[in-house]
């Protein structure tokens, strides 16, 4: 069997940290998603890649060129990223446009000791540049980098000299070429001790400060030169914005005012006014003497500054044009867009967007498309927030759709029982729906996946989920860093935006028969309230009282049919479900969780370190009442399955055993333990069922995986052991292909983020008369690293064959990480 693996949909939240996007002028945005750099296309609203290279979080990221220098590059086949991460490794890689193929081309780990905090940069020819790092060691490092002047040749990267300012780190630079054909080239550089410190240095480094600017009264957190602007007639000038803590902007000029040559001290204006300057330092370059002047103090936001940026170039054939525009993102939930007034100069916040939204926390920095019709912000909660200019005579911002999923460690996945979503919990607290979407937008119809609800945003820490199968409305259970497991069933108004992002009627026949719209959050984010249908109509008591919502308040959700696919705004608090039952008896927090093929029990277990905490619960579903207490191992159980005739439920420990116990639920659920068996030498971590028999594989820590069977329902016997794996086996998932050949396909995923997936065939007791073949296993294919996870592989769960139309040739695996993604592949057998 050959097989062939393409991805179908990456799913990752953003790091959340300042400088951590970056938007390039190829119009793609890259950002840090855990230990990995994840490139997005904001047309599409998807994740292309994930770059495996970082092993520390992803802090910063840089395009080369930059939407400032693309005039520099023009038509340029290749561009550069260059990405830094909190173990101090700087990374450049290399994108070809056209064929959208990446590689990493230099890393270099011994300069920065401490993470990376910042990255500067600008394009001095078309095959070299030059940029600037810092770190939390209060390192700054100046570089050049020289790309290859063809497409076989290499880079190469030289350090030109590091210093440091003081004690305190920078976290903030912009770097830029000093107007006046000096060839000079100007750092900005602020942090912790509030001040701004101006360099000169040339191309080949050697900086020099030459002044310092005193005004903010907190930590520096953005700064960006301007291209050189020419007004009014006057001399060209270099504008430099800050932003800061202390939730102000302010506007620096910079122009030539004399040289030794022509020496001639500026007019100072005779009327002093609004738009008047404020006069600064001065400072020489060679013979010419520069004063900087306060242009302007921007004060219109709530809470800290984190971002600003001026709005990139428009070009008239080779020569930038700067606009005078300014972007600028905070934590008080807004992005606002500074421009001067024609008539008097004066700086006004002409566009404010993200005020309503509860579910941003604030925004870790803002970004400017390549055009300036687009607009970016990524926010506290992981979140990207893309707006975009559609209007014609005037300004009409509009929320786009982007791409999402979680901020932390994604701990478990289930496909939904007739294979149309995929359910995902996480440490970030939250469960999310991620879907297929078909789109008739032109005239052939597009799919792309979508996060479509989220069902539940907890206070906790969320480990394992399962989805109840069977008949009747969609259900899962959930469990947490609580003793309480959860029950959560789907409002209609799920029910309804599921048949338009399949474009087909997809649920149960008495749909009629599900009274709640949706569910309002707790005010402590635990239990989640239905909304029922024949209530919609009541005005919310907030909205009658007509007050502004304040960060205690939590907004109340307005349940919707959805027929695009969701924003942020709408995820964060109008898709949730609401909570049906609690599951009270564990008495630690819960760890696995798992449902029979039937729908009628679900099995659960809890972090452990004892026989009596150690023991698995059975419940019956529909009561919700715990019919079983299933007691054999003395750590934690790790993982749980039913056979798929529910006949046997197996467990794996951390204890390096499994259990096998066999469940008669036809009437009153009885149970009784079959085997239990010390099968690895470390923990095990995951196991998984032959959907065709009584076989199973378990994984564990101890790099091995070996497949089992039971025999006469009493006895297990070990079948093989695959060869051993380059790292512990964390997750693993069978798939059955052939019955008649006892044939299917092993995903094993381990704790470097790498897949493979096995041909796994025979080891029946007899096919007919005859004696069936061994049982034997073949490596199919090793997935690329960069189709993989970069951490750990913690879940990894196959789309049911009838699920697709059943077609032998398409498979399709889920997989989740501890890099924040939740990963959907296809796997085509030729």
């Amino acid at each position: 069997m050959t097989l062939s693996v393409e991805p179908a949909f990456v799913g990752a939240g953003c790091n959340r940290i300042v400088n951590n996007v970056s938007w390039g002028p190829s119009g793609l945005v890259a950002f840090g998603a855990q230990n990995a750099v994840a490139v997005f296309c904001p047309q599409s609203a998807q994740i292309l890649t994930t770059l495996p290279r970082h092993k520390a979080v992803v802090n910063c990221t840089l395009w080369l060129p930059s939407n400032k220098d693309a005039h520099k590059v023009p038509n340029a086949e290749v561009h550069y990223l260059l990405s830094g991460s909190s173990d101090g490794l700087l990374v450049v890689w290399e994108m070809h446009l056209k064929r959208r193929e990446w590689r990493s081309v230099l890393q270099v780990s011994e300069r920065h000791k401490k993470g990376i905090t910042c990255l500067s940069g600008l394009m001095i020819s078309p095959t070299k540049a030059m940029f600037v790092s810092t770190s939390s060691d209060a390192l700054i490092c100046t570089w050049e980098l020289i790309f290859p002047s063809s497409m076989s040749g290499d880079c190469k990267i030289s350090c030109l000299e590091s210093f440091s300012v003081g004690s305190k780190p920078m976290v903030a630079l912009s770097l830029a070429v000093l107007p006046g054909d000096t060839g000079k080239v100007i750092l900005a550089m602020g942090g912790l001790d509030q001040k701004i410190y101006i360099y000169l240095g040339q191309f080949t480094g050697k900086f020099v400060r030459v002044c310092e600017l005193k005004a903010h009264t907190d930590w520096i957190r953005s700064l960006d030169f301007s291209l050189p602007v020419c007004l009014d007639g006057q001399k060209e000038s270099l504008f430099l914005v800050s932003s800061s803590q202390d939730r102000s902007i302010r506007i620096w000029k910079m122009v030539m005012c004399s040289s030794l040559a022509n020496p001639q001290m500026p007019l100072r204006k005779e009327r002093i006014g609004l738009a008047s300057y404020i006069e600064g330092p001065l400072f020489m370059a060679d013979s010419n003497s520069y004063q900087v002047s306060l242009e302007s103090l921007l004060v219109g936001h709530e809470d800290w500054v984190y971002s600003v940026e001026w709005q990139p170039p428009f070009f008239d054939g080779s020569k930038a044009h700067q606009p005078m525009s300014i972007l600028s993102a905070s934590m008080d939930k807004t992005m606002m867009i500074w421009r001067p007034e024609e008539s008097t100069g004066i700086w006004l916040n002409v566009v404010s967007v993200g005020e309503l939204s509860h579910s941003a926390l604030g925004f870790y920095g803002g970004h400017w498309a390549s055009d300036g019709e687009s607009i970016l912000a990524h926010g506290y909660g992981g979140s990207f927030h893309l707006w975009r200019n559609t209007g014609v005579d005037y300004e009409n911002w509009k929320p786009q759709n982007v791409p999402s999923g979680h901020f932390a460690s994604v701990s478990d996945i289930a496909w939904s029982k007739n294979g149309e979503y995929i359910l995902s919990v996480s440490h970030d607290q939250t469960t999310r729906v991620f879907a297929p979407w078909h789109s008739e937008a032109s005239l052939e119809e597009r799919i792309s996946w979508h996060e479509i609800a989220r069902p539940q945003v907890h206070g906790h820490d969320i480990n394992c989920v399962a989805i109840i199968q069977g008949s009747g409305n969609h259900r899962f259970v959930s469990g947490a860093d609580e003793k309480v497991a959860r029950v959560f069933e789907s409002p209609l108004s799920f029910l309804k935006t599921l048949n338009h992002a399949i474009q087909k009627s997809c649920c149960f026949e008495d749909i009629c028969e599900v009274q709640v719209l949706g569910a309002n959050m707790s005010a402590l984010g635990l239990s989640q309230k239905p909304i029922y249908a024949h209530a919609t109509g009541e005005v919310p008591s907030r909205l009658q009282n007509d007050v502004a919502d304040s960060l205690e308040t939590i907004p109340d959700a307005v349940p919707a049919v959805l027929t695009v696919p969701p924003v942020e705004e709408q995820l964060a608090y109008h898709t949730l479900w609401p909570e049906s039952h609690k599951l009270y008896g564990h008495g630690n927090e819960l760890f696995a969780i798992c449902c029979d093929h039937k729908g009628m029990l679900v099995a659960s277990s809890c972090k452990a370190q004892s026989v009596a905490v150690a023991e698995i619960w059975l419940w019956k579903v529909g009561s919700w009442k715990a019919v079983g207490r299933l007691q054999s191992h003395n750590l934690t159980v790790t993982q749980m399955e039913f056979s798929h005739d529910d006949s046997f439920l197996l467990s794996v420990s951390r204890d390096r055993h499994f259990s096998i116990f066999s469940i008669d639920n036809s009437g009153e659920t009885s149970y009784r333990l079959v085997a239990k068996h010390e099968a690895h030498k470390r923990i095990i971590w995951a196991c998984s069922w032959n959907p065709f028999g009584n076989q199973f594989a378990t994984g564990s820590r101890d790099k091995t995986v070996k497949v089992w069977a039971i025999e006469g329902g009493s006895s297990v016997k070990q079948l093989c052991i695959l060869p051993q794996f380059d790292d512990s086996v964390t997750a693993l998932a069978w798939l059955g292909i052939d019955r008649s050949r006892n044939a299917g396909t092993l995903a094993v995923g381990m704790d470097n983020g790498l897949l493979e997936l096995w041909s796994v065939s025979g080891g029946q007791i007899t096919v007919g008369d005859s004696e069936s073949p061994p049982f034997g296993a073949v490596l199919a294919i090793r997935l690329s690293p960069f189709l993989c996870h970069v951490s750990t592989v913690l879940r990894l769960a196959w789309r049911e064959p009838e699920s697709h139309g059943g077609d032998p040739s398409l498979m399709e695996l889920a997989s989740c990480g501890a890099d924040q993604t939740v990963r959907v592949f296809k796997v085509f057998d030729h």
